[in-house]
């Protein structure tokens, strides 16, 4: 919206032409930062409830420094995914309170942090699937939910699982990340009243086909209330996650 749009727009809720409840709505649609290479969505929160995330995989680091540069003046919370050493130090040198999750690959920036709510729990089969419970773990915490972490807690040594029972119980959101066979998902299905959201990995040995057997198996779980992101989509994991644990968090 340029300058004299805006003028237009303003002078028409003061006189009545449009309603505070449509102006709210419109500006909801709007707006958006062109850099040429990339719009950077300056609005999302007001639609999402987060800001834009950047996806770091195939950009620059002079492209991702630009964009988050955009959001910076926007937003106190930023996340970036599969970013690398050399975009934090380049976006650190900027935002010294930029953040690096090394294991997840994660930057993130928070001015100002919010009290977390709810509780989602993270369960991860094994240490080879650390990288994606770690994405979903940090990129639920970054979006104000508090999260439990509950790793090496696979199906070859059930027990690690069912000493755990509490955990389960009391979270309102299950996060399961596995590879191999991705059993896990089912059996923690089958003892939980709350939804679980499936993430297979691509760890394992040659039949599991990079992930797809996984993925396959937690499509096909019979246990109720299994739903089921990418291979290795811990990030997509962590934002539905949020979603469903904020549901009436307002009192509403």
């Amino acid at each position: 919206m340029d300058a004299t749009s805006l003028k237009e727009f303003l002078i028409n809720i003061r006189n009545g032409s449009i309603s505070l409840e449509e102006a709210a709505e419109r500006i909801k649609r709007l707006s958006f930062h062109d850099l040429g290479f990339a719009k950077v969505d300056t609005h999302r929160s007001l639609r999402q409830g987060f800001p834009e995330v950047v996806y770091c995989a195939g950009k620059t680091t002079e492209q991702v420094v630009a964009i988050i540069s955009v959001l910076a003046t926007n937003h106190k919370s930023i996340l970036a995914t599969r970013a690398n050493k050399e975009m934090f130090q380049a976006i650190q040198a900027l935002i010294p309170l930029a953040h690096y999750h090394e294991i997840p690959r994660l930057i993130s920036i928070q001015t100002e942090k919010q009290e977390p709510v709810g509780s989602i729990l993270v369960v991860c089969a094994g240490t080879s699937d650390l990288s994606v419970a770690e994405e979903a773990a940090v990129t639920a915490e970054i979006m104000g939910n508090k999260v439990e972490r509950l790793y090496d807690a696979g199906v070859a040594g059930i027990h690690r699982l069912l000493l755990n029972e509490d955990k389960l119980h009391t979270a309102r959101v299950i996060i399961v990340v596995a590879g191999m066979e991705g059993a896990l998902a089912s059996v923690v299905g089958g003892l939980v009243d709350k939804p679980v959201i499936a993430v297979p990995t691509s760890v394992g040995y040659g039949a599991s086909f990079n992930g797809l057997a996984a993925l396959l198996s937690m499509l096909n779980s019979c246990a109720n209330g299994v739903t089921v992101v990418n291979i290795d989509n811990g990030f997509g994991a962590g934002y539905a996650a949020s979603l469903i644990n904020k549901i009436n968090e307002d009192g509403s």
